[in-house]
């Protein structure tokens, strides 16, 4: 299993092998051991989620609250999605910037974000079915949205893919009206929060 750092801290892209034979295909799609090595702990799993969803279905851009905000490691079961994670954390090096990352069945690669990190998920083909790993468990009053279409986070989206927004996602604030109202994370919260799980 490889485990690479992205250009945004605290987020890694997991690339699992695989050992296919006759039967089909065997691997290991999560190691919390030889992720902690790259993140100072090991990340404690308190709920799975499973999304199905149709051809251009844009679930995000989605954070919680620090602390304990959910960290998040995302797989592909079915199909294949753009995952995407948006640094929300204000005062971090990368503040407002995004990196992508094909999840499929073919290459099977996960997302690991850490806590405090902004995430959005583009379904590419209809039916694709995405796994969740979280470090809480979901708490209302705690989660937050972005526009995920905000000109200022310039999502590098697929040309000729109309992106499907949630009521709820479309009603999102953007990045300057949540800078503003105070709703995004503070770089050091999710720096001292990460030091205290270690």
């Amino acid at each position: 299993m490889d485990v690479r750092p992205m250009t945004i801290e605290g987020a890694h892209v997991v690339t699992p092998r695989q050992f296919p034979d006759e039967r089909g295909v065997f691997l290991e799609a999560f190691r919390g051991d030889l992720l902690a090595e790259h993140t100072g702990h090991e990340m404690r799993v308190v709920q799975t989620n499973v999304s199905v969803s149709a051809k251009g279905v844009l679930r995000g851009v989605h954070y919680a609250d620090v602390p304990p905000s959910q960290a998040k490691y995302v797989t592909a079961l079915h199909g294949s999605f753009l995952d995407v994670v948006v640094d929300l954390r204000v005062g971090s090096p990368t503040f407002g910037r995004s990196e992508s990352v094909l999840i499929d069945t073919v290459d099977r690669r996960a997302v690991h974000l850490s806590e405090g990190l902004g995430h959005a998920l583009l379904s590419l083909q209809d039916g694709s079915v995405a796994h969740y790993l979280c470090s809480a468990a979901y708490a209302p009053d705690r989660e937050h949205g972005i526009h995920p279409l905000d000109p200022d986070l310039a999502l590098d989206l697929p040309a000729g893919l109309t992106p499907v927004l949630s009521p709820k996602d479309a009603a999102a604030p953007s990045l300057q009206e949540a800078l503003d109202r105070g709703l995004l994370p503070r770089w050091e919260d999710c720096v001292t929060f990460r030091r205290s799980l270690s």
